[in-house]
This record gives C-alpha cells, structure tokens and sequence, in this order.
C-alpha cells in the first residue's frame, strides 16, 4: 500500500524536472551559437540541395539516355546476315551458293577490363576457336571502343569441333558470341576465280567509308562480286534478344527477317569458260610455262562468252577466312595469281594490231586496196635497219595481213620510198576510236587503260624527241604501245560486225527475289567511224590468214576462221608473248576470241593458234551446232 504524498510535493517536483530540462537545453543551444556550428548546417543543407537537383536532372532530363543505356547492357539488336544472291551462267548453271555457318564476334563492352583477364581470353580464343592471332589482339587492344555493342568479326566460320568446345567452356570467353553466318562456295573455283572474285571480311578501310556495313559482315572484293555487290548483298534483319551480364543471350524479344539478295544471270558460258581454261593450261603445262589470258565475247551485243586468266587462285580460301600464311604464299608467287591479266596485263598487241593499222591507213588514203609495197626481208633508214621476219616480195594490204609483212606496216605507218605514212598522230587517232588507250567499260573492277603515245609524251618521259623508228615500231604493235587482251578482242570483234564497238559485259541480267528481273543491254560506245567497205577489205584478209597465211592449221575445221597472229618481244631474254585473236564463223561472226601466252620462245603461231583451234572446235560442235547446252 502506498501511503498519501505530502501537500505540495508535487509542485517541488515539476519545478525540478523544469529546471533540469532548462539546462539540458541550454547546453543543446549553446554550440549552436558557434559560428563554426553554423556553417556546418548550411553546408550539409547545400550538399542535400545538389543531391537532389543532381536526382531530379538524371531522372527528368537524362532519363531517357541512361534508360537507353541500361537496355542496352540489358537487350541486344543481334544482326541477321542476308543470304548473298546466287550468280548463274546464261544456261542457268550455279557458280556459286551460300554455305550456312557459325561465325565467332568479339563484343568490345562485354570485354573484361583487366589485363590479365584479357591474356586469359585471348589465349582460350587461339586454342579452341583457332582464330587468327593478328585480327584478335587488334580487337583485344582497342581500349576506347569498350563501350561498342556491335560485335567484331574475328572467324566467319567455326568447325563442329570448335563450336562444341565453346558450348562447354563458355565461361571462358566473356564478350565473345557466336551468330549465325553464310560462306560462300564457289564451284571450279581456279576455273572462275578472276571472273567471278570472292567475298572477304570487311576491312577498316571499308568501313570508315561510311558505307552501311557492320564489322561482322562480308564484302565482295573483287570480279562480279565486286562489281555487283549492291545488288548481291541483300538487306540484313535481326534479333532483339534480352542478355546475362556476361552478354549471353537469354531471352528472344522479336525479329526481323533478312532480305535475301539478288540473283546475277551471266553472259559467261560456264562450259566454255572451263573448256578455254583447260585448252590453254594444257598448252601451257606442255611447253612449260605458267602464264596465259584468254577472253571470248559476242561480237554482235558485246556478251562477254569467257574470261580466262592463268594462274587462277582458289577464291573458296577467301569466303572461309583465309590465314596470313596462306594469302602472304599467293602474293609472293612469281606467277602473280591474284592477277587478272585478261583485263588488267597491259602488254604490245605486237601483229594483232596490224588490222586496226590497215583500217586506218585505208581510211586516209595513205593506200588503197591494190597497192603493193615489196618486202625484201627489211627497211633501212639512215644506219638503222627494220627488219622484217621474213622476205615476202610484194604484198597487197590483204597479203601483208595474213602474211603479217612488217615492212608494209611500217611504210604505211612511218612512210617510206614514195608512201608518206600516218604517222604517230593518226595511229594514236585510230587506234583510240577502235577502243584501245582507254578502258572497255567491262562491268568488272580492276580494269586497265593500256597506253598510246605520241611526241610530246616521249619528250617529257625521256627528254628525247619521236624519231621515224618510233612510228615504225608503233605500227606493228610494239615500242610504246601497250593494251590489254579484252582490248584487243574488242578492237578486232569490232571489225568482225561491221563497225560497232560495243562495251563488254559480263552480266545479263538482275533478278529479284521476286522473280521480276533487270536486263543489262547491250551498250554501245561509238560506230560508223569506219566504212564497211574498208573493213570488209580488212576482215579479207584476216580471212586469208587462215586460207593461206600464219594460221593455216584453221583450215580444217568445218566452218570458216578469220584471225590475226602476233608476237611482242620483252625482256632482253629473247622471250615473247605469243598472240591469236580471231572471230567465226567468217560470214556471220557469232564469238570473237583472243589467247595469249607470255614468256614463250620464237615463233608466233605453235603455242596460241592450236589452243584457239581446240576451244573453237568444241563450241562450235557442242553449242551452236545443237549439242549441250551445259543448264537448263
């Protein structure tokens, strides 16, 4: 039991309490009253203040940049590769298909940061996926690309092997990931190589150009698939995957599928193609030497029918990656196969430029039709001495065709006795309207534009002046004068249909996934600049090169060949390059054709003119005579 408080206890008690709490209070006050107390409070006030302004402006005005940026650590757009439109022959055969495959992409912001843990990487890259070292430490060593989602291509192609060796240890690569691919597959592929190219990774170069190409993506890089690689490449889709923090995806958001691309239609003839390779190689292996061009085209639209360069290299090395060994091994072969002499070697067109000469002197009434002038083996002028290849008396303009009479060429060229000549003006002149000096507009990259002198071209080359013995050597294709095999083909098709130079194509047509197609016709560069009456003098007497002239083993084919041989000395080895250019049938040209052979020794006619024959007697008696026609 609690007993009664004293009266007036209480009060003395509150009175206590107030006092004790009035000094308690007194002693909170007291350091508030220091200034140093009150700058403290202000400054944690202004640091709450910017926090919160700092809040607000990455919420409200930053908001959408680092919302983006959190989805893309979180979402990925992973690209879909178009499949490449496929190239077909003019029957309808395949060149060319898509090979589905597993490529390997390095993503820069997936990377790990440590170098220690990027050495670990790069070694697990190089002993399972096997990739080349040089295109890796590229990647691996670009710090300021860390923030780059787009993957980097580092092998198009993976084995099985590769694929499931990553599968298991996949914890070993951060930032690397795997997408789904295509490789070309090129058929006859030493056949077709500088004709058709090759697809390889894009470079830097390429793609600072500011074209839109991703850096996992593939480029044509040279022939067809080159110059047609706007068409071919399709547009690519892709995937909108949700990844781990590792980059790995997770979680399929949606796509895009990819627009596959368009379909080339060629004027090659694969069979002709492969047969024209075959005859020259075997020619080529037999007399042993390595290198030969040879290109066929319709001279009545300029289809291009075949286009050979040899060696030829195998283009299926490129699509698949090829190594630094591998690639170092062709451009150190002496032999040059990445080398498309068909429309790039710029050589002397030697005697098969002899008919663009008669065309020209004929035109300017430098001779006419039944002039003679005598060959006794030479010319002299002065101390010098050009010599002829033999003695053939006096010869008509159609004679010294097919005899190939050096010493008419260089009377109607330079002049000589009472016969002014063209000179090097005039030459030039007509040699430029039969296409040569410039390129042929071929739809194929690489092309070169052969060369045409004159005098103030040597002067300021050499510092000497054009003497006589220039034109002489200018008229039967040698000196100076330099041109490719296409432009020849295309200078004598020229005078086979009647006065038309035509520009060459390789291509025929374009045809869409949606089966609807584009022509690419026929396009010509000039004609009517020589009479037909001339050059149906000149093509006599190509004619009668084969009925009795430098190509007489022609005559036992069952349908008439008109031709030109020629030789072109180089070197100081004695070697030439051996020449036959020529058209058939005689009355209704169908195929012009060129064959060279470079390095050969003497005479003009053994290696060029039985190769010609072999590839004639074939096309004719398997194509235009009702035989295969090699598609559908």
């Amino acid at each position: 039991m609690f007993g009664k408080m004293p009266k007036g206890r209480g009060n003395e008690i509150d009175d206590a309490v107030l006092t004790i709490t009035q000094r308690e209070a007194a002693k909170l006050e007291w350091p508030l009253r220091r200034k140093w107390a009150k700058g403290y409070f202000v400054v944690s006030a202004g640091l709450l203040a910017v926090l919160f302004g700092r809040v607000v402006f990455m919420n409200v005005f930053q908001g959408g940049k680092y919302g983006a940026m959190a989805e893309r650590n979180s979402v990925r757009q992973i690209p879909q590769t178009a499949p490449r439109g496929i190239i077909y022959d003019r029957y309808g055969k395949p060149l060319v298909g898509n090979v589905p495959s597993i490529g390997a992409a390095i993503v820069p912001v997936d990377l790990p940061k440590d170098d220690a843990d990027r050495e670990r990487l790069r070694n697990a890259i190089l002993s399972v996926l096997h990739a080349d070292p040089v295109t890796v430490d590229a990647v691996l060593a670009v710090r300021e690309d860390v923030a780059q989602v787009s993957p980097i291509l580092i092998k198009p192609k993976l084995t099985q092997e590769e694929m499931i060796s990553f599968a298991a240890r996949q914890k070993e690569f951060p930032g690397v990931s795997l997408f789904k691919s295509a490789y070309r597959e090129y058929s006859d592929s030493v056949i077709f190589s500088h004709l058709i190219g090759y697809e390889g990774k894009i470079t830097e170069t390429e793609l600072s150009e500011g074209s839109d190409y991703l850096p996992t993506e593939m480029i044509g890089k040279q022939g067809v698939e080159k110059s047609y690689e706007d068409a071919l490449r399709g547009e690519r889709g892709y995937e909108r995957v949700e990844v781990d923090a590792l980059g790995r995806p997770k979680k399929l958001l949606g796509s895009v599928a990819a627009k596959p691309g368009n379909d080339l239609i060629l004027n090659i003839d694969a069979e002709l193609e492969k047969k024209t390779y075959d005859s020259l190689q075997a020619i080529l292996d037999e007399r042993g030497l390595s290198r030969g061009a040879a290109v066929a085209i319709d001279p009545q639209d300029g289809a291009v029918l075949a286009l050979v360069s040899v060696p030829g290299f195998d283009n299926n090395l490129f699509s698949e990656g090829i190594s630094n060994d591998a690639y170092k091994s062709l451009l150190s072969d002496d032999a040059k196969p990445l080398f498309n002499r068909a429309i790039a070697g710029e050589y002397a067109p030697g005697s098969t430029f002899k008919p663009v000469m008669a065309s020209a002197a004929l035109s300017e009434g430098v001779v006419d039709e039944r002039t003679e002038i005598e060959s006794k083996g030479g010319i002299s002028v002065g101390s010098f001495f050009f010599g002829d290849w033999k003695a053939h008396g006096f010869t008509d303009i159609r004679r010294a065709i097919a005899v190939s009479s050096d010493v008419f060429f260089y009377t109607v060229g330079g002049g000589y006795g009472n016969i002014s000549g063209l000179g090097i003006s005039r030459i030039k002149k007509y040699a430029a309207l039969f296409g040569y000096g410039s390129p042929s507009g071929i739809d194929l990259p690489g092309e070169a534009d052969g060369f045409l002198p004159d005098q103030e071209w040597k002067k300021s080359t050499t510092g000497e002046p054009w003497y006589i013995g220039d034109d002489y050597h200018s008229s039967i294709g040698q000196g100076f004068i330099t041109a490719t095999p296409l432009q020849i083909v295309n200078s004598i098709a020229t005078i086979a249909n009647g006065g038309t130079l035509y520009e060459p194509r390789v291509v025929s047509q374009i045809r869409g996934v949606d089966g609807k197609t584009v022509q690419n016709p026929p396009k010509v560069i000039r004609d009517g600049f020589i009479s037909k009456d001339i050059l149906r003098i000149v093509r006599e007497g190509m004619r009668e090169t084969v009925t009795d002239g430098t190509a007489q083993s022609l005559k036992t084919l069952s349908f008439p060949v008109a031709g030109k041989t020629g030789t072109a000395q180089f070197g100081t080895n004695g070697r030439t390059h051996g020449w036959f250019v020529s058209f058939a049938p005689y009355d209704n040209p169908k195929i012009a054709l060129i064959v060279l052979v470079e390095g050969q020794e003497g005479d003009e006619t053994y290696n060029t003119v039985p190769v010609t024959k072999d590839i004639y007697d074939w096309y004719f008696r398997e194509r235009l005579s009702g035989g295969d026609t090699g598609g559908q």
